[in-house]
């Protein structure tokens, strides 16, 4: 097994591996965004768009719980690739254990602060009193599952760690599908409503965890975690956040985003305009996804190169990862311009809620297709372990460019100025990015060179 997962990130050819395991992640990543899409959804229709506006208040709060699950996971992966490219097995099953056992203690301390503090969030997150009860019901039930949402989350990225991306994909397969059918049961025919919504996304999550442990329990794995294993060392561990932290700053700044956006959309929409940020970003998030699953499948084949001094097939595979993510970008923006009322008429039935999404929509997605290099930049630095380049461009476009547009502009322009800066972020944020990516190539080049003289 040690010696299959050797030739084929090490040997097989880039394109080849890139699709075989860039396929998996691309779908286990849709199957993610599926959870708020489908809720979303069932909740519009079943709820209206009051109940929008409440899974929309409550998404902060999950993204900041899936921000520690891909610090978790995303940093042991990189620590894991890297020590099997340096045929450092018991590091890669130490490193794994550490993960499991971090992301579930996490997890536990999330459900007991926001069964707390349940209301100050709400507040915080930017709710109306319109909007309050309805996300508090969701949001109430979605905290009591954050183990589970954890969990799962943070070993799926160790599983494609050790190049097996089709049992990272089956796991989150069974949780959209079963969160698929549980929805319109829950909500309609036990008539729950929007708590239907949260109870059925919980117990999908619940079923993943269950499924990964298996995993790693059944001795399939080649990261066969010991008691041993799960022992905290916080050797590991500081290297494990120090990659993470990256992917864990973008979902954060994702997560603070969000809090300043519902504040400002409020403030100068109104109620209508969360939902209608509601129904832009799900529709983001399945366009985009793939883009990250593409990520996801070259996270492994860059770090295990790069560990194992290979550095032409470590450049081949951020270039051609590169040029697949931008094709996605281009491809979902045109899409989503052309057919903006057939794909929100998903959602709702209200007139005024389809018209303002169209408009919005179609401003804020103008620079999506430059979003590509973003991603693969940010990602090539993660899987190298460098961590302050990979931290920065994290932080870049949310934190540090968008968010100060958002509180700027719209004191001149109004809600349209909300709007106009995404694309406006999107272009600064490219044009950086692209400076470190670049540089970062000539690196590799260098090494390649150095590589071949000796």
């Amino acid at each position: 097994m040690a010696k299959d997962i050797h030739k084929m990130l090490g040997e097989e050819k880039i394109g080849r591996l890139l699709l075989s395991l860039s396929l998996p992640a691309t779908i286990g990543m849709l199957v993610q965004a599926m959870y708020n899409f489908v809720d979303t959804i069932f909740v519009g229709k079943g709820v209206g768009s009051m109940g929008i506006a409440g899974i929309s208040i409550a998404l902060p709060v999950q993204i900041f719980v899936m921000a520690f699950a891909q610090m978790f996971g995303i940093g042991g992966a990189s620590v894991i690739s890297r020590a099997l490219g340096e045929r450092d097995h018991e590091k890669a099953r130490r490193a794994a254990g550490n993960v499991m056992v971090f992301s579930l203690a996490f997890g536990l301390v999330m459900t007991l602060l926001g069964q707390f503090f349940l209301d100050q969030l709400l507040i915080m997150l930017g709710a109306s009193e319109a909007i309050i009860p309805y996300a508090r019901e969701y949001l109430g039930i979605i905290l009591l599952g954050s183990a589970f949402f954890s969990f799962g989350m943070a070993m799926n990225h160790v599983v494609r760690a050790e190049g097996k991306p089709k049992i990272a994909m089956a796991a989150m397969l069974i949780s959209a599908v079963l969160n698929i059918i549980l929805d319109p049961i829950f909500i309609f025919s036990l008539n729950m409503g929007i708590r239907g919504a949260a109870l059925a996304t919980v117990l999908s999550q619940a079923a993943t965890s269950i499924y990964v442990l298996f995993y790693f329990l059944s001795g399939r794995s080649l990261l066969r975690v010991s008691l041993r294993s799960l022992i905290p060392e916080w050797r590991i561990m500081r290297e494990t956040v120090s990659v993470g932290l990256s992917a864990f700053s973008r979902q954060v700044a994702g997560s603070v985003l969000a809090v300043v956006l519902n504040n400002s959309l409020v403030f100068y929409g109104g109620d209508i305009a969360v939902a209608v940020y509601g129904v832009i970003n799900r529709l983001l998030m399945v366009f985009i996804m793939p883009m990250f699953g593409v990520n996801q499948g070259f996270l492994p084949i860059v770090g295990y190169n790069y560990g194992a001094r290979k550095m032409r097939r470590a450049r081949e595979s951020v270039k051609l990862a590169s040029a697949v993510t931008t094709m996605i970008a281009l491809f979902s923006s045109i899409v989503m311009f052309l057919f903006a009322r057939q794909l929100i008429s998903i959602f709702t039935d209200e007139t005024e809620l389809i018209e303002s999404t169209i408009y919005a929509l179609r401003i804020v997605i103008l620079a999506t297709p430059t979003i590509g290099v973003q991603v693969i930049a940010s990602g090539m630095f993660q899987a190298l372990g460098k961590a302050l380049p990979a931290l920065f461009l994290s932080l870049l476009r949310q934190i540090i460019i968008l968010i100060p547009l958002i509180l700027v502009i719209p004191r001149f322009l109004g809600i349209n100025g909300i709007w106009i800066s995404f694309p406006l972020a999107d272009l600064i944020a490219f044009a950086i990015s692209l400076v470190f990516y670049l540089r970062e190539l000539k690196i590799f080049r260098s090494g390649e060179l150095n590589v071949e003289e000796e």
